[in-house]
């Protein structure tokens, strides 16, 4: 999802460990299995490429995978196939996996990689785990049963794994992805993203008399359907009496390290390529017509519905059905792509529906929250009548909850895992209170409405952006200026704690008067513009787009704006675009209201945004991008002139070379936000009126 600028890692925990099993002076030590890597994958799959109950194979991301679906007991065989001299387990040895978790795996419960159960007792001897996303190691003493839980690896990504659990004498070791392992005895250690260890102290040893007798080893369960993996395996290997970590690393391409991978998830080669990547017969060579080699694999390809979903590498290859627009589309790692499409075409503008609001409205924020359906949150700059979130019904928006909020500027709807938020960002402070807050609404199911769930200490909140880069989510405020006037303050970027789930500071940007976020990708790069509107003595100043780069926004570019109060990014054709309203130019005592706001286009060799086109605004607030069938669009909220509020509000047309050209004229008063949202009933545009209790619904007709 990002550039692989995050190191692989790191974790290890230190087991304080009893010395190995003692023998008797007259009998010769032999180990229990012998000391060769034991392929359990492949024990479960059969030589020939035959089927298997309950099983499918799988290809994504370059490599192959079986999912499991059922046939738990045709996935197991008895412990002693590989404990041939004794019943005990080995006291050194080495699991390595290859595994590849669905991001759905963040909210699930235990899921089994593997384990060694006692089937007479029901009870797990020995495995690994996958949980919400962590790992857990397994294992039976005779305190009962262990679990070692290593939180925070964050492998619930799609993507593919590598992990090598090593047991040898005081220590246990898992690495991930070839990561450097540090070890530190009687200590558990874990290392995230190459930063400080967190350490911590074990409650006992692991067992070195593990009694095997009787056990199954089952692969993807724990012989229950309950706790069955959902993701693919690619490899699972069992290396006795050594540490698997130098046979398997380093490694060209670590997520993909292996020690022993059945031959049947191997790639396909053409004919006479070696002998271990054997092509794979699904039904048996016997059945197959003319012996030709079939794919016994499915592609694994997810369809998404809706609204457009994220566009990148995790998606590459993925459709996305518009069920607005009535298209499929397929993502290249960058852009959906148009596939199949029905165009239409953007005929008039007309009327829909006047809203009325409790008061005058800075901000609009339209959103999907399925099965609900679509919500409108309007941001009411009085304190007294706070704001309002209004539910589409019967083709027009109904009022659906009140909501206190002390000069609201702008909402922000977001969503972590399955819960919903809304985000308000207040530029007043409660009635008594000197300091100003902001307020994280959480949506309750139970009672049907957003609850208070979060305060964050902001400074004349302007707008709130919301965003995620490789899992981790992030909300970013534009504090515009302190109760002392001065404009030139911290505005702050939070991320989420999924221990204490809150938002906690992350990073700090200097910023002037800073009105509006953006956040945007385009391939693997992440960027954040701020758009600042005033430093105290003039509107002419620079605006600041960042870039992430080892786990924090670093300057990119400087672009002169004048007064801008709003960045919107959007792409056409793979050109990559980014708009700034511009809203004033005030300087020495006098101020024009009438100016240019200005497009930008990446250019890509000079990895920088360059001027494209400048377009005459008036007080410009916002522009919204849209599209209708394969036409592009761009709205702009013309909100005062220097004389008047009641102006007109323009619709742009892409016209290729020729850039945005005046489409539609849309009488607006102190337009202040522009919404596109899409029902069945077609498309429709929504603005804010900052200067009247009348916002109003456009409906766009077309042919």
């Amino acid at each position: 999802m990002g550039p692989p600028l995050m190191g692989p890692l790191l974790l290890t925990w230190a087991l304080i460990l009893h010395s190995g099993v003692t023998h008797g002076n007259d009998t010769p030590w032999r180990p229990c299995t012998d000391l060769l890597p034991q392929d359990l994958l492949r024990r479960v799959l059969p030589g020939d490429g035959g089927a298997v109950e309950g099983v499918r194979m799988v290809q994504t991301r370059g490599a192959r995978g079986i999912r499991i679906s059922g046939g738990q007991r045709s996935l197991s065989f008895p412990a002693s196939q590989i404990f041939i001299n004794c019943h005990s387990f080995p006291s050194e040895f080495s699991i390595v996996t290859t595994l590849n978790l669905p991001s759905a795996n963040q909210q699930r419960d235990s899921e089994y990689v593997f384990t060694l159960l006692d089937e007479k007792k029901d009870r797990v001897l020995l495995g690994v785990s996958v949980a919400r996303g962590d790992v857990h190691f397994l294992f039976w003493s005779g305190r009962g049963r262990r679990r070692v839980p290593f939180r925070g690896v964050a492998l619930a990504d799609g993507r593919w794994h590598t992990l090598v659990l090593a047991v040898s004498g005081h220590f246990a070791t898992l690495t991930l992805d070839c990561g450097m392992p540090l070890e530190l005895g009687h200590f558990a250690t874990l290392t995230l993203d190459c930063g400080m260890p967190l350490e911590l102290m074990l409650d006992g040893p692991f067992p070195s008399d593990l009694n095997t007798r009787g056990s199954h080893l089952f692969v993807g369960s724990r012989r229950r359907y309950k706790g069955l993996f959902s993701g693919l395996l690619r490899q699972l290997v069992l290396l006795p009496g050594s540490d698997a970590t130098s046979r398997v690393c380093p490694s060209s391409v670590p997520s993909l390290a292996a020690l022993s991978v059945p031959p049947s998830l191997l790639q396909l080669t053409p004919q006479g390529s070696s002998a271990n990547q054997l092509p794979l017969y699904p039904y048996g060579k016997e059945y197959s017509n003319n012996h030709l080699p079939l794919y016994p694999y499915e592609a694994e390809v997810r369809v998404t519905e809706g609204l457009a979903p994220p566009c990148g590498d995790l998606e590459q290859g993925q459709l996305w059905v518009n069920t607005q627009q009535r298209g499929l589309y397929l993502c290249d790692g960058l852009l959906w792509l148009p596939m199949l499409q029905e165009h239409a075409r953007l005929d008039y503008v007309e009327d829909h529906q006047h809203l009325h609001t409790r008061s005058k409205t800075f901000d609009t924020e339209v959103f999907l929250m399925p099965p609900l359906g679509l919500f409108l949150a309007t941001a009411g700059r009085d304190s007294h009548t706070g704001s309002a979130l209004y539910r589409w019904e019967e083709g027009e928006f109904r009022l659906f909850q009140n909501i206190s909020t002390y000069e609201a500027q702008a909402w922000k709807y977001f969503t972590i895992g399955k819960r919903c938020f809304l985000v308000v960002a207040n530029a007043g402070s409660e009635e008594g209170a000197g300091e100003e807050y902001s307020v994280i609404y959480k949506w309750s199911s139970s009672k049907q409405k957003f609850l208070r769930y979060q305060s964050l200490q902001t400074h004349t909140a302007q707008d709130w952006e919301a965003f995620s880069i490789q899992g981790e989510a992030f909300l970013a405020v534009a504090n515009h200026r302190r109760a002392d006037n001065n404009h030139n303050i911290e505005s702050v970027i939070y991320k989420w704690n999924a221990g204490t789930r809150l938002f906690e500071v992350n990073q700090t940007l200097q910023t002037s008067g800073a009105y509006d976020w953006e956040f945007f990708s385009v391939g693997h790069y992440h960027f954040l513009a701020v758009a600042n509107t005033f430093d105290g003595d003039t509107t002419h100043i620079n605006s600041t787009l960042y870039v992430w780069v080892a786990g924090r926004f670093q300057l990119f570019q400087h672009i002169t704006t004048f007064g801008a109060t709003d960045w919107e990014m959007f792409a056409i054709g793979g050109r990559v675009f980014l708009a700034v309203a511009n809203g004033e130019l005030h300087a020495s005592g006098s101020s024009e209201y009438s100016i240019n706001s200005t497009i930008y286009e990446l250019n890509m060799e000079l990895q920088r945004f360059i001027r494209f086109q400048d377009i005459l605004t008036h007080t410009a607030v916002d522009w919204e991008f849209f599209t209708v069938g394969t036409q592009s669009f761009l709205v702009v909220a013309n909100s005062y002139n220097g004389t008047s509020y009641t102006l007109k509000s323009v619709i742009y047309r892409w016209q290729g070379s020729e850039g945005f050209v005046a489409a539609h004229e849309l009488l607006t008063v102190g337009c202040r936000d522009w919404e596109f949202f899409h029902t069945s009933e077609g498309s429709f545009l929504v603005y804010a009126s900052a200067t009247s209790t009348l916002s109003k619904v456009f409906r766009l007709k077309t042919y």
